[in-house]
């Protein structure tokens, strides 16, 4: 029995007192899921549904919540924010104690208010973009994360590229609440360092051809670019370099890490960095565990993106950890939003070592100091130096 299931047992066993009401009710405790299970963004959907039902099922194994079965009730968004809306609004009629949800910023973002005047609790395992947990007044709020905010992955990349040198920036940033979101943060990173970008390009989804847009950053003297788009945009940049044989290297948020990037741009794509929170190597034993879970029960050597499943799979953990905290057995909306804001145990993830990983007045349970810079290297991701290798031997606490 791995570490995880043994702190599950202990708090069972912690909470035996409240076995005899429970077995009364044998109906499964409900939790939304909501993501893009199809269309274009399913690439990291899927494995975010892969790893919260990896979770679910190790936590029943363990007898579930009292003896309850946890019960995903999934919803596919399509990436569509209208979709999601409606899932959203549907949610609401199925008796979930909180809802884990969305992988595409402007997706999320059109459904918070949804969640907020209901006063269910939102856990986002996914989408990265700043203003998701900034809408709402901490203290307030029902939205929360425990994906890496781009407000922190921006600075820890122009962190990394200042430390090369690479100080002239071209941002390429699309149209969407992410790329908007992202090109504000970058330029705020950067103007932190005393700097400005030499060169900003806009663009729409589904562009095929950024050659012009190319052509003017590299005439600005850019020495590197930094690209905020999630989807196959990415790898349209990369292309557009190689074809003008201009050897910058490109630098961004996970996204990089997509098989729409690596695998759309191949070649183009080698020596490109981004921030990570995981990067799927045995590095530990935690990670170890989880890899080698996530591999028999999908019968996969390859997770498409890591950092979706890894994330997707601590968020039911850090959930279940919560909500066993509650003593009266009040599993409402605000109860659950105290018991995630108070959690009194340790729980030890994969992405990090969740310690009070939220608060009344900070929703996000990551900190810069748990992102490594990942490399892309032969079509896979990889730590992009040794000391964030030998760093993530030891998982991170939140600062």
């Amino acid at each position: 029995m791995n570490r995880r299931w043994s702190s599950l047992m202990l708090l069972l066993l912690g909470c035996s007192w409240m076995l005899g009401a429970a077995a009364q009710q044998v109906k499964p405790l409900r939790v939304g899921l909501i993501g893009p299970f199809s269309g274009p963004s399913a690439d990291f959907g899927i494995p975010m549904l892969n790893g919260a039902k990896l979770a679910v099922d190790e936590i029943n194994a363990a007898g579930g919540y009292l003896g309850r079965p946890l019960e995903l009730v999934i919803k596919d968004d399509t990436a569509s924010p209208d979709v999601g809306l409606k899932n959203s609004q549907d949610m609401l009629k199925e008796e979930v104690v909180a809802t884990l949800g969305f992988c595409n910023t402007g997706v999320a973002m059109k459904s918070l208010e949804t969640f907020q005047m209901a006063g269910l609790p939102l856990i986002v395992p996914c989408a990265t973009g700043t203003p998701i947990t900034a809408k709402y007044p901490a203290p307030d709020s029902y939205i929360f994360r425990t994906s890496a905010r781009d407000a922190i992955q921006a600075p820890f990349v122009v962190e990394d590229i200042v430390r090369r040198g690479w100080t002239k920036v071209a941002i390429f940033a699309d149209k969407t609440p992410y790329g908007d979101g992202g090109l504000k943060d970058v330029v705020k990173a950067l103007a932190d360092k005393n700097l400005q970008p030499v060169y900003v390009a806009r663009f729409e989804l589904g562009v095929k051809d950024l050659q012009a847009e190319l052509k003017a950053a590299q005439a600005a003297g850019a020495n590197v670019v930094f690209s905020y788009t999630v989807g196959p945009e990415n790898a349209v940049i990369a292309k557009g370099r190689q074809a003008l044989k201009w050897s910058v290297p490109q630098v961004g948020a996970w996204p990089l890490s997509f098989p729409f990037f690596m695998d759309g741009a191949k070649e183009a794509a080698e020596g490109a960095l981004m921030a990570q929170t995981f990067i799927a190597e045995p590095s530990n034993e935690r990670r170890l565990s989880f890899l080698s879970a996530y591999a028999r029960k999908y019968s996969s050597k390859k997770i498409t993106v890591p950092m979706a499943a890894a994330q997707a799979y601590d968020t039911v953990y850090l959930l279940m950890y919560a909500i066993l905290s509650i003593r009266d057995g009040n599993l409402s909306g605000p109860s659950v939003k105290a018991a995630l804001e108070n959690m009194p145990r340790v729980y030890y993830g994969v992405t990090a070592t969740h310690e009070r990983p939220f608060s009344k007045d900070d929703k996000d349970a990551i900190t810069s100091n748990m992102l490594v810079m990942g490399l892309v290297k032969n079509g896979a991701i990889t730590f992009a130096y040794p000391e964030d290798r030998t760093r993530n031997l030891f998982v991170q606490r939140k600062r």
